[in-house]
This record gives C-alpha cells, sequence and structure tokens, in this order.
C-alpha cells in the first residue's frame, strides 16, 4: 500500500469518525425536538458524499488498482450501511419511503432537502481537506484546480439507462434484504453496491444517487447540467419506481393470475 492511500484511508476513517460522533451528540441534544432525524439525514449524507469524494479522487487521478477501488467501495457501503443511524442518504430511497407510507410526504421533501444540503457543504468542505496537502496526491489535485471531468463515456439515453439500471439493482435488493438482520443485510446490498459499480463505472460511474451525483459529478466538465440532471437525477429515479412496480404491482398480479389459473388447468385435465 504506498503513502497516498494510506493517507487517503486515513481521510476516511477520520470523516466516519468525526460524522459519527456528531450525529451522537446531535440525536442526544435534539431527542426531544422531532428534528433529530433531520440532523442524522444531514451528518450521514455528509459523510456519504465525502467519502465518496475521496474513493473518486483515488480512482481517477490515484490511479489505484479497480480490483482495490471495488474493495473499498464495498467496505465504505458497509460502513456507511452500518453508521447510518436510520438516514436513507439517497432522495430516490427517500420517495419510495414516502410510496410505502413509511415516511410522510412533507417528511420526505425535507430529508430530500437535507440530503441536498449536505451534498452542496460536501463538495465546499472536501477541497478544504485536499487543501491540507496531507498527500502527495491531494497536493497534485490541488495544483490542477481541484479538476474534474465527467465520468459519463457513453451517449445520454445509454448512460441514463445504465444509471436506471444501477437503481434498479441497488432498489430491488433493498427491498429484498428488509426482513434480513441488519449486520447481514448491510454486506448484502454492498456486495450488489459493488457488482452495479463493477458493472456500470466505466461508462457513468454507478452513482445511482441524486444527491451524491449533485456533489460528486455536476461540479465536472464535459457535459451540460441538462445532461447531468437526465443521467443522474431522471435515470435513478426510474430505476426506482420500476423495481417498485415490479415487485409491489406486476409480479402479485402475475402471481394471482397463475394461482386462479391453476384450479382450471387442473378441472380441464380431470
Amino acid at each position: 500500500m504506498n503513502a497516498d492511500v494510506a493517507v487517503s484511508l486515513s481521510v476516511l476513517l477520520g470523516i466516519v469518525a468525526v460524522s459519527d460522533a456528531t450525529r451522537r451528540l446531535l440525536t442526544r441534544a435534539l431527542a426531544d425536538t422531532g428534528i433529530s432525524v433531520y440532523a442524522v439525514e444531514l451528518v450521514s449524507t455528509f459523510q456519504l458524499c465525502c467519502c465518496t469524494h475521496e474513493l473518486k479522487l483515488l480512482s481517477e487521478v490515484g490511479g489505484i488498482e479497480p480490483r482495490l477501488a471495488l474493495t473499498l467501495t464495498y467496505l465504505a457501503a458497509v460502513i456507511h450501511g452500518l453508521t447510518f443511524c436510520g438516514a436513507i442518504g439517497n432522495p430516490s430511497g427517500a420517495l419510495e419511503h414516502a410510496y410505502h407510507a413509511r415516511l410522510s410526504g412533507g417528511c420526505a421533501l425535507r430529508r430530500i432537502a437535507c440530503q441536498f444540503a449536505a451534498a452542496a457543504a460536501a463538495r465546499a468542505a472536501v477541497p478544504m481537506i485536499w487543501g491540507m496537502g496531507l498527500s502527495g496526491l491531494h497536493m497534485r489535485h490541488k495544483l490542477l484546480g481541484y479538476r474534474c471531468i465527467s465520468q459519463i463515456h457513453a451517449p445520454v439515453p445509454k448512460a441514463a439507462a445504465v444509471e436506471l439500471a444501477c437503481a434498479f439493482a441497488v432498489q430491488t435488493a433493498i427491498t429484498h434484504t428488509r426482513s434480513v438482520d441488519e449486520k447481514y443485510r448491510v454486506h448484502a446490498v454492498a456486495a450488489v453496491i459493488a457488482t452495479v459499480v463493477y458493472a456500470g463505472g466505466s461508462l457513468t460511474g454507478a452513482v445511482f444517487n441524486p444527491a451524491l451525483a449533485f456533489s460528486t459529478q455536476f461540479p465536472c466538465s464535459g457535459n451540460s447540467f441538462l445532461e447531468y440532471c437526465l443521467v443522474y437525477w431522471l435515470g435513478p429515479l426510474l430505476g426506482m419506481i420500476t423495481s417498485v412496480l415490479l415487485f409491489d404491482k406486476v409480479v402479485p398480479l402475475l402471481s394471482r393470475k397463475s394461482s386462479l389459473q391453476l384450479p382450471l388447468d387442473t378441472k380441464k385435465t380431470a
């Protein structure tokens, strides 16, 4: 492990540790106010975005091996899942919770506002960390003016379809593991996340999270704001909707039709 990777891992651990301490402090301080859930959402999404910025820098500028990048992606997903304390960290996920009445519409919108606020805050905070010059990688990135280039390496419709497919896969994994014990569930979801990053990362970065994309992708040059919206906002939203409708409406409908048709087929055979 080279020095740049070691420093970046230390930065990641520091971000998680500070975020976790802040979450605990705010949860206790705001316990009786009813706004602790929004504070947790804000801090957790900030943690997610800051860590992703650092991982993105390691992968794009640091040139680490793809296997190491995927391993770090998996580990980061596990850590986020274990430390989020009920935060969602994804606007599409908040809308899915509202659709299933696990959240009220107003609560979901407030959570989404917190997610985008945290995404913007992370986008402003991470260059300050890099500006400290903790590693050669950070110093090189500072000299380049923190420049980033679009990760969309496909026509916009295809790129949007990739983000749709990634969001569909992750939402499906989340839906079908809700009854699993949390300590096992986070590993299952993290494995799916690492898989979709491997499959779609070379085409779009496989972000499948509108708030995270707003923080890590929208500042990059190479595509217009509208193109980023279509790929990183519309694609994941449609992916979530497709997964929800498929397993809430289509699959149960087909199952009912099969169960109704089975007795008819039995009578015909008799």
